[in-house]
């Protein structure tokens, strides 16, 4: 088998919040008929420049075509050439290696007849608990828009959500007492998110005044790559502290300085589920544990994340990926699935990834490129369509 063609398809898809994230979908063609898809997820993201979807057609073209698609180590030794990692998890060449990864699985898993999950060596779990995200708060009159969010999403069977916390410390404590004397216990915050967004100290500081409420962990509380910030933040906080993982060299800096106790592992920002299975596996042999993150995926990337978070016997903390109910539309026919604040794996019986394309949808939020919108920097931080300063 060969691969013949490659295709990439540009879409901005409204958040529930008004903003718009871009995505590019993927396809990859063979010469036996077979056809992968996957997702390169969310292009809105700092830095604020764009990649050329055309330019970026024709050089996928020039690595793939001609390969073996079951190669997918070989080829991600020579995606890695092309899209070398950087510290930085935002790392756009990342988010390109991943769709293509994805693709290949999905590729060689239907041309075996067997499930994605068969390639990965099996299923630990068929379901993930997962949290919803309450964006941060920037005015206190947000916090009742927040608890209304949780309302509804409580209704929808989501009773854990994480927290992003730091820019107005005063709203987060208010929408943390409203949630505890509202929902008397029912509902569970898993993380203070801080987003790399402010020193150790100041998370540190913040983290001792809001954890007077119950939570599970606390998330980036350093600015990026500060290793040390990180070990000494931990070392002073009783509560588990957990990092994403954007680079294999990033994680070893971690693991020699002891700075967390919990990586957070996705493949959109480590390059695809064969570097996440890389971190995953390293995160074991450090005797760390390990959840899924997220970039808000569509239900493509959504569904690779679960497969891969399936195979794993350190996943010891409830996960992130919740995107296909932040937005308003999805580009396949029949969207991943939650029940009770579970994503619930495909059946076992699937062939591939399980996803089909619905290209109703897709020319619906088709875009010509990935340019960028007319967005602030707290709007990209915090996803939000919200324009108040």
């Amino acid at each position: 088998m060969r691969i013949t063609d490659v295709k990439l398809t540009a879409i901005g898809i409204p958040r529930l919040t008004g903003f718009v994230n871009k995505h590019v979908i993927v396809q990859i063609f063979t010469d036996e008929g077979v056809e992968g898809i996957g997702e390169m997820s969310d292009f809105s993201h700092l830095p604020k420049y764009s990649v050329d979807i055309v330019d970026l057609e024709r050089t996928l073209k020039q690595i793939l075509i001609g390969s073996n698609p079951f190669d997918i180590s070989p080829i991600n030794v020579e995606l890695n050439g092309n899209f070398p990692e950087a510290m930085y998890y935002y790392e756009k060449g990342s988010f390109i290696r991943n769709g293509v990864d994805t693709a290949l699985y999905d590729v060689c898993a239907k041309a075996m007849n067997v499930s994605v999950s068969d390639l990965l060596g099996g299923r630990i779990r068929e379901k993930m608990k997962v949290c919803f995200p309450i964006f941060r708060h920037r005015f206190m009159d947000e916090v009742e828009e927040n608890i209304a969010l949780v309302r509804k999403q409580y209704e929808k069977g989501f009773d854990v959500f994480r927290l992003y916390v730091g820019k107005n410390v005063d709203a987060d404590e208010a929408f943390l007492d409203r949630v505890y004397k509202e929902f008397d216990g029912n509902v569970r915050i898993k993380s203070f998110d801080f987003s790399h967004l402010l020193d150790w100290k100041d998370a540190l500081r913040i983290t001792r005044r809001l954890s007077k409420y119950p939570v599970d962990l606390i998330e980036s509380p350093a600015f990026r790559n500060d290793f040390e910030g990180l070990r000494h933040f931990r070392l002073q906080c009783e509560l588990p502290v957990s990092e994403h993982v954007w680079s294999l060299r990033q994680q070893y800096e971690m693991i020699k300085q002891d700075s967390v106790d919990i990586f957070n592992i996705a493949p959109v920002f480590i390059g695809g589920m064969t570097s996440a299975r890389k971190a995953a596996d390293a995160a074991g042999v450090a005797g760390k544990s390990v959840l899924i993150g997220t970039t808000q995926e569509l239900s493509i990337g959504t569904t690779a994340m679960s497969y891969f978070g399936s195979t794993l016997d350190n996943l010891n903390y409830i996960s992130d990926p919740t995107g296909p109910e932040l937005y308003v539309g999805d580009v396949v026919k029949t969207k991943v699935h939650y029940e009770n604040g579970y994503l619930h794996l495909p059946d076992r019986s699937t062939v591939g990834l399980g996803m089909e394309l619905d290209w109703d949808q897709i020319e619906q939020y088709r875009v010509e490129t990935l340019s960028w919108d007319d967005v602030s920097v707290h709007q990209l931080q915090d996803r939000t369509g919200q324009t108040r300063v």
